[in-house]
């Protein structure tokens, strides 16, 4: 592994700030507005729900990617690589079974590989649409921003052979300057009502779970859990950047997405009738940013959508390289662009995202019908890694009190956002499923096919002929037996 990644550096931040947290770093295009979307949309809302709706984001955030992810998750490493994968290598021989959640979350992050291209950049370029420029309108239709969304993401994936490495260090400044953006346009918004800063107090957060004037019930943690998708490309790509480098950017980047929360919160309650211009749906986001603004941010968001993208892919790489050596998958082609340890691409694999990315932005076609898809996946995985890492934990010899509290405690979280985020089944949660469904089919097949074949051979005995010489010699020359059999 390079200096950079063993050792925190300037560019080594910058490179996993290029890298890792382009996924979680575009939730604010969506997650507001999917929360407002949820309650009936920006007429339903008041000053209590907004304030326990961000105080959730911020709790939910601060519990699954901060504690779990970063302080726990990145100290499981397997010879500096991360992700499910390698976080079974290190507990497997605890138990056989442990192999079935591996299977499930592994095929539940690659699954969420097809969505977050076409969830974040569709919504980025849906910014665009209804947009004057000089007086036209170039995107006037979802035809049209549906065309544009498909070829940025036949160029992301034309471009991953590069490697991440010089992928990195091209991304990483622009994902400096729209995290940076981030936090100074929910400063900008936030001057309007300092009292936002309440929700930093999780009361509010447990308040609204029960309060009447949330109408999902507990079912509002589908949309809050979209704020945290990514915290699983964190882990995956550990041995791209190095977990010293993680550990030191994510302040940075958890505070700008904090800020830009609280921004938007203050234009929801300052706004309370607005409706947009083009008869679409509200974007809190592109909402707060100053007119002579919208057009840089939309690019600069579309710019970070593709980055977002980026993350999902080059961890779906790590994954599948660590499924082939598990037996997984099978053997494929896996190239190395650098130099680099952990900077790998593999062809068909980067084909068949591709192929699936563009095919389900086809078949949903808008932004908000693809978040209702969004997420149930990962809320799978993230269970599947938590049983994993208490087998961990357990192997370090943790105070059996500590492991039990931890499994307890974020296996309830896990499971109670697993449960919310079913009700998007039917509303396109079934084609993460079935894509998750799919990949873990082949994978369950193709291991335990090994496993057969592996007990037949071991059946097999293989003894040395010279030692048979004599027996053959005497065979060869007996008349009682054919010389030529037709089933030898």
């Amino acid at each position: 592994m390079n200096n950079t990644s063993k050792r925190m550096s300037a560019a080594g931040l910058l490179i996993a700030i290029g890298i890792v947290y382009g996924d979680i770093g575009t939730s604010p295009l969506y997650v507001m507005k999917s929360i407002v979307a949820g309650n009936g949309g920006i007429g339903n809302v008041n000053r209590d729900f907004i304030v326990g709706s961000i105080s959730l984001v911020l709790w939910t955030v601060t519990l699954l990617t901060t504690l779990q992810t970063v302080v726990i998750a990145l100290k499981a490493t397997n010879h500096g690589e991360g992700g499910i994968f390698a976080l079974y290598t290190l507990v497997r021989k605890h138990a056989k079974w442990l192999v079935l959640p591996a299977l499930i979350g592994g095929a539940a992050i690659l699954a969420d590989g097809t969505l977050t291209p076409a969830v974040t950049v569709t919504t980025a370029i849906e910014g665009l649409k209804g947009l004057k420029f000089g007086g036209s309108v170039p995107v006037s239709t979802q035809s049209m921003v549906i065309t544009i969304t498909v070829i940025i993401l036949l160029v992301l994936f034309s471009i991953q052979k590069m490697g991440t490495s010089i992928i990195g260090k091209a991304f990483g400044p622009i994902m400096f300057v729209w995290f940076s953006f981030l936090g100074i346009m929910g400063l900008i918004n936030m001057s309007g009502d300092w009292s936002i800063l309440a929700a930093i107090n999780p009361i509010y957060a447990i308040r609204l779970l029960f309060s009447p004037e949330n109408k999902a019930g507990i079912f509002i943690l589908g949309s809050i859990f979209l704020a945290t998708t990514g915290a699983e490309a964190l882990y995956s790509d550990v041995g791209h950047v190095g977990k010293k480098n993680i550990i030191g950017s994510w302040p940075f980047v958890f505070v700008c997405l904090s800020l830009n929360y609280f921004g938007q919160g203050v234009w929801i309650l300052n706004n309370p009738h607005y409706v947009p211009a083009d008869g679409g749906s509200l974007n809190p986001f592109f909402e707060m940013i100053p007119a002579n603004l919208r057009l840089a941010a939309i690019i600069l968001a579309t710019v970070a959508a593709v980055i977002a993208s980026q993350a999902l892919i080059t961890g779906s790489f790590t994954l599948v390289a660590e499924a082939s050596g598990l037996k997984f998958l099978p053997r494929m082609n896996i190239n190395y662009p650098s130099t680099e340890k952990g900077q790998i691409y593999i062809p068909s694999i980067n084909k068949g995202i591709c192929v699936a990315t563009i095919a389900i932005v086809l078949y949903f076609q808008t932004s908000a019908h693809m978040e209702a898809a969004y997420g149930l996946s990962i809320t799978i995985s993230m269970l599947m890694t938590t049983i994993l890492l208490y087998e961990w934990l357990v192997m370090k010899k943790v105070k059996p009190i500590w492991n039990w509290i931890f499994l307890i405690f974020f296996g309830v979280l896990d499971i109670m956002f697993m449960v919310s985020s079913l009700t998007k089944f039917t509303h396109g949660g079934y084609v993460s499923l079935f894509i998750a469904g799919a990949i873990g089919f082949i994978m369950y097949v193709w291991y335990y096919g090994n496993k057969v074949r592996d007990k037949r051979e071991s059946r097999n005995a293989y003894v040395r002929l010279d030692e048979y010489t004599d027996m053959l010699t005497n065979l060869s020359h007996d008349e009682d037996y054919p010389t030529y059999a037709t089933n030898l």
